[in-house]
């Protein structure tokens, strides 16, 4: 549900433009603002998850989840839709680490460990590749609003099925650190702000430079007090590991190509071609199936030959994918695009339980919730950035941008697939 809301809104963003009068700067924060607190507040997630127990955790951020779909559901301005999407974040950003937890607990042995990570990874890549396909198809029969209230439904059994049945991970008792979390949120917050509003306001606006100096002077204040603080929200020694460190770099790069992508074709689909929501969501449909699919099929991969070469395999189809969407260009018909967006969603599924599975052979049991809160917040953090950045390449001449966007994205999933290739070991 969490991985859903990612990208359920993409398909709806024409429509929430014209409903609620909203600007292009405007929808992007739809999407960011989900992301962005969902990756400012996960490294605390991940502490509170080891603090008081994978389950309480879970259902605290679970009940937020919920209670903030209800008001983006019933929102009647963006800014009433933005707020609410902030909310959903901070559920998801409780929620998501402490059930990652809660898998790695329940399973000692590696094996049984990486295919039940390889389920999870599953569940959250193909809602994440799914999202565009549900959100086009609510979209056209129920209206806008129901793709926040579904979670209702969702969140409702969701909560009951944990309350009768998950077990409680044992606690750590891990301390707060408080300050490094405002701190992430600075950085996060200003730096996002600066991509965002830099394409509109000017990137020498006043708001704009002191959103990007806020950032840059927080991330080395945080890496000054990360050092020195007792229970620090992030354990710097953890990217002591090459794996978990290259896992981390896959993970940013990986949401940074699919979100910032998912966002320009959904636009691209409805605003410059014309196509309706459901069209726009059947296009995605390929790569959804493509992506569950791979999602299966990475977990077992990864528990029999390690997470390296699925990372290796799935970034570069992931590229190649987009290679061909550049090489189809703009009057592409929709065949072509399908065809295109198969090995995005397989490449892309293949490494998400890989990499996965990679940070969590790399760290303690104990520091499970930490280390899976820090990749997915790496993961959420590449997203927003990538819709900020790919938002503020189109700004001006959408198709032009959209060509940009996409090279940007092949070379960056190229680089990732060197590190991984380098840094992440076979089993």
């Amino acid at each position: 549900m969490v991985s859903l809301d990612a990208t359920i809104v993409n398909v709806a963003l024409p429509t929430l433009g014209h409903r609620l009068d909203a600007g292009l700067s405007q929808l992007q924060w739809v999407v960011d603002g989900y992301t962005l607190v969902f990756a400012a507040f996960q490294l605390i997630g991940g502490t509170l998850s080891d603090r008081i127990g994978a389950r309480r955790a879970f259902v605290a951020g679970l009940t937020v989840f919920v209670a903030a779909s209800l008001a983006c559901g019933l929102a009647t301005t963006p800014a009433m839709l933005i707020a609410a999407r902030f909310a959903q974040g901070l559920g998801a950003a409780i929620q998501l680490p402490a059930s990652l937890a809660m898998v790695r607990h329940a399973y000692a042995d590696p094996g049984r460990r990486a295919r039940a990570v390889g389920l999870w990874a599953a569940a959250g890549g193909a809602a994440v590749a799914a999202g565009p396909v549900i959100g086009g198809v609510l979209l056209a029969t129920l209206g806008w609003r129901s793709l926040f209230l579904v979670n209702l439904v969702i969140g409702a059994c969701g909560l009951l099925a944990t309350t009768r049945s998950a077990a409680t991970p044992a606690s750590t008792g891990r301390g707060m650190d408080p300050v490094g979390q405002l701190t992430v949120v600075v950085v996060l917050c200003g730096s996002t702000y600066g991509l965002i509003e830099g394409g509109h306001r000017g990137w020498s606006s006043a708001p704009v430079l002191t959103g990007l100096i806020a950032a840059a002077a927080g991330a080395v204040f945080f890496v000054r007090w990360e050092r020195r603080v007792a229970d620090p929200m992030l354990p710097l020694d953890l990217f002591a590991h090459p794996a978990f460190s290259a896992a981390s770099v896959v993970g940013f790069v990986q949401n940074f190509a699919y979100y910032g992508i998912v966002f320009l074709l959904s636009l691209f689909l409805q605003e410059q071609r014309g196509d309706s929501a459901l069209v726009t969501g059947l296009v995605f449909l390929p790569m959804s199936l493509a992506a569950l699919t791979a999602n299966l099929l990475g977990g077992r991969i990864t528990a029999a030959v390690g997470p390296r070469s699925p990372i290796v395999g799935g970034q570069l189809a992931f590229a190649g994918g987009l290679l061909l969407l550049v090489l189809a260009g703009a009057d592409a018909p929709l065949w072509m695009i399908w065809v295109a967006t198969v090995p995005v969603g397989f490449g892309a599924g293949t490494v998400v339980p890989a990499m996965t599975s990679a940070v969590l052979e790399s760290v303690p049991a104990a520091r499970a919730g930490v280390a899976s809160a820090q990749l997915n917040t790496a993961r959420q953090v590449g997203g927003a950035v990538g819709v900020a950045v790919f938002g503020t390449l189109v700004a001006g001449d959408f198709l032009g941008g959209l060509r940009t966007s996409l090279v940007i994205a092949v070379l960056a999933l190229l680089a990732a697939a060197v590190v991984g290739g380098i840094f992440v070991r076979t089993r």
